[in-house]
């Protein structure tokens, strides 16, 4: 049998030089904190964003005689897998250099957690880490937010490339319904809505308690979904403004984005028409409400504290963004196991968030019920439908193909972890954290935990499930696949 690469490597190298030029760019913009609070090891992201502007700069020159090429569907799931990879190998750089992690296996967990948006961490003392590095730790996580390629779709047109396959690959789910035609007006828009969300926040959390530092950390980890904090108490250590501030955004960032640019260029409030969205609000309120409920009058907690904690939770979780107030798997079981089986389902379809999103969940449901009235009606028609729309059978296949898959991969990882000594809930806390991009687990991984005691091969199994999550699963086993390379 005969194998061949048909990745068209040229094209590849210069992708990857543009972005690696931009990770240079964006490291550049932290040297102002370095100057400012210079430690022993000033010199790791100076140092760092040298390197990186340097290996762009040196990929798209030796590059300069392919801009003309085209990615094909090959090359942009090639691309999707790899960018996460080649960005947390030079992000690692300043965790090494600066001696905020002990060995490169570390640093790069915690510069590929930071890009995927994952938020797991190794760092046992986060206030201790220079502020530099704790920045560029939340900035990893905003470029990452709404997905490295989208980086590429916004600067593709100046290499005269075509980013639309990239784009498909990456942004799976989006609704394309009157999305402007040109696919790098639509980047840019909905950057726009990010860069909104991200500015907006920033300005309400400093009025707020926080200072401009903390509030620009927080406000990049909660738009992208992160959750890396510059505290070891997360959002416990801040105010219930800051709280309930950090919550709205959190719920803005589980949105659908081509949907909230949709209704702000329509004014046709699409969203609110949406059935996904629906969903996903219907859920945060009810479970916000039963569980602050119960830490009412069940935990006699008081009634702010109570719902605050309950919403917080619920949100952060449903939207696998991982931030805490307090530690919840001190509360009764019952609800540790619904904030865990929150962290499965994740929010939008289309958003920053992790998980198997709320979409496919509706499909899988829908068809569960209708599975059930065609037993008893064999021969009656009976299409699932979102949003007023038939989903075809292949569609429906697709997903429920993709859950399956999802928990087992789940299932797979969580025994590696019990194999090689991980207590119960850890095991199922990492794997599930790791895998939906959430962080934060159960276990040793809960609130107030880190991923620094796992051993070495076990933290490159969780990096693989942090990946396998942030590419939606498919893309990477696509990659993996002998049928990938076959000429």
């Amino acid at each position: 049998m005969k194998f061949k690469s048909k990745i068209n490597l040229p094209l590849v190298f210069r992708i990857e030089g543009s972005l690696l030029l931009a990770e240079g760019l964006f490291m550049v913009t932290v040297l102002p904190v370095t100057y400012l609070h210079h430690g022993l090891y000033a010199f790791s992201m100076p140092f760092s964003a040298l390197i990186t502007l340097l290996t762009g700069l040196v990929l798209l020159i030796a590059t300069r005689n392919h801009k003309h090429e085209k990615t094909t569907s090959r090359d942009g799931v090639f691309i999707v897998c790899t960018s996460w990879l080649v960005l947390s190998l030079f992000g690692a750089m300043p965790y090494l250099l600066s001696k905020s992690v002990p060995n490169f296996t570390d640093g790069f967990f915690e510069a590929l957690s930071g890009f995927t948006t994952t938020g797991a961490t190794i760092l046992a003392n986060i206030e201790t880490v220079p502020k530099d590095i704790l920045l560029w730790r939340s900035m990893t996580q905003w470029i990452g937010g709404l997905a490295i390629i989208v980086f590429t779709i916004a600067i593709l047109p100046f290499l005269s490339m075509s980013g639309m396959q990239l784009f498909v690959a990456e942004m799976n789910g989006i609704n394309y319904d009157k999305l402007h035609p040109r696919i790098m007006h639509t980047a840019w828009r909905i950057w726009g809505i990010y860069l909104f969300f991200t500015l907006l926040e920033t300005l309400l959390l400093y009025w707020g308690d926080m200072g401009l530092y903390d509030a620009v950390c927080h406000s990049m980890a909660t738009v992208s979904s992160g959750g890396f904090s510059t505290r070891n108490a997360n959002m416990g250590a801040f105010s219930n403004y800051s709280q309930v501030v950090v919550s709205v955004f959190m719920v803005l960032s589980g949105c659908n984005f081509s949907l909230l640019l949709l209704s702000l260029s329509w004014r046709s409030f699409a969203i609110l028409k949406n059935q996904e969205f629906n969903t996903f609000l219907q859920r945060i309120v009810f479970l916000g409400i039963g569980i602050g409920l119960f830490l009412l009058f069940g935990c006699h907690q008081s009634f702010g504290s109570a719902f605050r904690d309950s919403f917080f939770s619920v949100i952060s979780s449903l939207t696998t963004t991982g931030f805490f107030v307090s530690d919840y798997t001190a509360w009764p079981a019952f609800i540790g196991i619904i904030l865990f089986l929150l962290m499965f389902i994740g929010s939008c379809s289309g958003s920053t968030s992790g998980g198997i999103k709320i979409f496919r969940h509706l499909i899988f449901i829908k068809n569960s019920v209708l599975e059930l009235k065609r037993i008893i009606h064999p021969n009656a028609m009976l299409p699932v439908k979102i949003n007023g729309k038939s989903i075809s059978t292949s569609g429906v296949y697709k997903n429920m193909t993709f859950i399956f898959v999802y928990f087992f991969v789940f299932l797979v990882g969580a025994i590696v972890l019990l194999a090689t000594g991980s207590d119960f809930d850890t095991a199922l806390g990492a794997s599930v954290a790791t895998l939906s991009n959430v962080g934060t687990g159960i276990g040793a991984v809960g609130p107030n935990g880190s991923y620094v005691a796992f051993p070495l091969a076990v933290k490159w199994l969780l990096m693989l499930l942090m990946l396998l999550g942030r590419v939606e699963l498919f893309s990477l086993i696509t990659l993996l696949s002998r049928g990938f390379w076959r000429n």
